[in-house]
This record gives structure tokens, sequence and C-alpha cells, in this order.
């Protein structure tokens, strides 16, 4: 048996640099893989009784916390936006950023032109490319937390005139948008990105390096997500994944070592975007060597991550996450209304504050 045991998400950004670099250091910790969806299959009580080391992203620390223990002495250097922030509760800090990602846009200038910066310019565009919005499973809602932002509001679940902009613009694109792209997750639409023409741009996807390289034959590019006017924040929520330790796991004295080496300017801005990986330490997102391979796409999405919105972290929420997204999917579809969405995503929230 290995002496430690780690769970990672099944995609190169995820697994890649953590699998080779347990070898490149000689560290008996063996990664094992589940999909994006594995936490909301399997409950984190079960995974944290199997696994030392868990990549998680920050709003399952609600149902996570008391599975995980604090890993404050394990972090130095300075990480984009708030990725460390969003792994802090109850005064200690739970998961090392690993890996920083939030909503951008997602662009084929040879199909679009130049990327639209405002939330009026890809309406525009709407009508003339084929533009699609990223809402499936949880990304429905965080699409509408994000288009909120940009109107100027920090989100609430409680019914406002923002949220309604918000569901009328979502519902208003989804109408022109390709009908196969609709129901695609950020990872399928990237790739119908790079594999075809019929979708040119996407305004709020979270952002893939792998799919920005300069050697791909169809490149997406990569800029901020869109605001309401010139100057305004850019409205996005915040991803990425952090490295967690386990209630159940004794770190030695090589575990330690080992994380705080992936978090080491070394790994961050050579090893790790060398074998697929996604960065979060700010001297990475601002490296030429880092950037000049993927046409600088941690540069030219580094306002966006830096003013990126954070989700709740509270028990329960992933569950309204899932079912908040798809009353929002609803009403993009015109199945229901924008004001029974609205209250029906309410009435969810109130659950959560309830149990």
């Amino acid at each position: 048996m290995p002496r430690y045991r780690g769970l990672t998400w099944d995609h190169p950004r995820g697994r890649d640099a953590l699998v080779e670099a347990s070898r490149h250091r000689g560290i008996d910790l063996t990664w094992d893989v589940h999909p994006l969806s594995g936490f909301e299959s399997t409950p984190i009580e079960q995974l944290a009784e199997q696994y030392d080391v868990i990549v998680l992203d920050h709003p399952h620390l609600g149902d996570a916390l008391r599975h995980l223990q604090p890993v404050d002495d394990l972090l130095y250097g300075e990480f984009v936006g708030p990725s460390v922030s969003s792994y802090r509760m109850n005064g200690h800090l739970w998961a090392l950023p690993l890996d920083a990602a939030t909503q951008v846009a997602a662009t084929r200038v040879d199909l679009a032109g130049p990327p639209p910066r405002l939330w009026s310019d890809v309406i525009e565009l709407s009508h003339r490319a084929p533009v699609t919005l990223s809402l499936a499973g949880p990304h429905a809602l965080l699409t509408f937390l994000s288009i909120c932002v940009a109107l100027g509001d920090e989100p609430s679940f409680e019914p406002t005139a923002t949220g309604w902009r918000a569901l009328e613009l979502m519902t208003d694109l989804t109408a022109r948008a390709p009908r196969h792209a609709v129901p695609l997750d950020p990872i399928e639409l990237l790739d119908d990105m790079v594999a075809d023409d019929t979708v040119a741009h996407c305004p709020l996807v979270y952002g893939y390096v792998n799919y920005a390289s300069v050697a791909l034959d169809r490149r997406v590019t990569f800029t901020d997500a869109p605001s309401e006017r010139q100057g305004s924040r850019p409205g996005s929520t915040i991803g990425g994944t952090g490295l967690a330790i386990t209630a159940r796991c004794t770190p030695g004295a090589d575990l330690v070592d080992h994380l705080r080496w992936l978090l080491s300017a070394t790994a961050q801005e050579t090893f790790i975007p060398v074998h697929s990986g996604q960065p979060a330490l700010s001297s990475a997102w601002q490296s030429d060597l880092v950037n000049d391979p993927v046409a600088g796409f941690y540069r030219c999405t580094l306002p966006t991550i830096t003013s990126a919105f954070v989700r709740p972290r509270l028990a329960g929420y992933i569950g309204f996450q899932t079912a908040a997204s798809e009353v929002v999917r609803e009403v993009a579809s015109r199945a229901v209304s924008t004001t029974v969405g609205l209250d029906r995503i309410a009435g969810l929230w109130k659950e959560i504050g309830d149990e």
C-alpha cells in the first residue's frame, strides 16, 4: 500500500502535474482520479476516510470542514485574486491554492473578430456570429452570479432588479445560441470551439490554458470577462482547486515538504505549466516563460481573477447550487418566467438557512 493516497479530478490539468511530481520527487503519494462531479456524487466524508490528500473546490468546505485539518503553516507566497481567501474559514486555511481559474471570455477571433469587452457588445455579436453561454451542471447558476457582478451588485439569492436583468440577458442570448452548445460543460464547449467553427464566442467559461496554446490550429483567445461599461468590474465567479489534508492523515515531513514544493516558484512557474497544469502563484501568472506559449492567457485574464466573486461556503450549498442551476436553465429556455425563477431560487436558498 502507498504511504499516502491522494484524490484529484480526471483531466490533464488536474492530474498530470500531480502524478509526475510524485514520481519526480520520489514521494510515496499515489493519485487516484474522479470526474469533476465526483464530490456531488460521493459524500466528502466517504472520500476523507479513504484519502490523505484531496483536491477540492472551495464551495465544498461547508460540508468538508470537519473532515479536514488546517494547513495554515504550509502556505507561503503571493497568489492571484481570492485564491487563498476562498479557502479560509473559521480563522484557518483549509486548502492550499494549487490551481487558479475563474470564468473568462473565450473567443475564436477568426470567426468573431476582436473579443467583445462589454455585455452590450456580446449581445450585438450574437446577432452576427454563434455565441453561447455555459449552462451545463452548476455553470448555469455561476453564469447568473457573474452577470449580476458585472451589472454592479454582489449576487443575492433573493429576487432583485439586478437578478431580473441578468436572467433576461441570459434568456436573450440563449434564444440565438447554437442548440448543440447549450448543454455542454466548459471542457466540452472548449473542445467544440477548437474542433470546428460552430461556436465563435462564449462570454463566460472557466479558463483552461490547454486551449490557448499557440501550437493549436484553432486556438481559443481568452480575455477578461465582460463588464457592463468601460472600466467597471468584470463579472466572474472564481473556481480553481486547493490541496486539502484530511483528518485521517498523519502528514510526515516528506508530505509537508512535497506540498510546500507544489506551491513554490519552481513548481508553479516551470514544472506545473509544463505538465498541463494551471498555476495559482502571482509570479507565474505574470511570467513571460509561462505566458508566451499560451498567447498571454494569464496576463490577459489577470484583472478578472483579481476581482472575482467567491461563492458561499456553508453546509448544503452544493445541493442548492445544483437545484438553482436547473431553475436558471428553465428560465433561459423560457420554460418558466424570470419572476417565477427568481422566486424559486429564493425558496431554495431559504431551505439552506432553515436546516
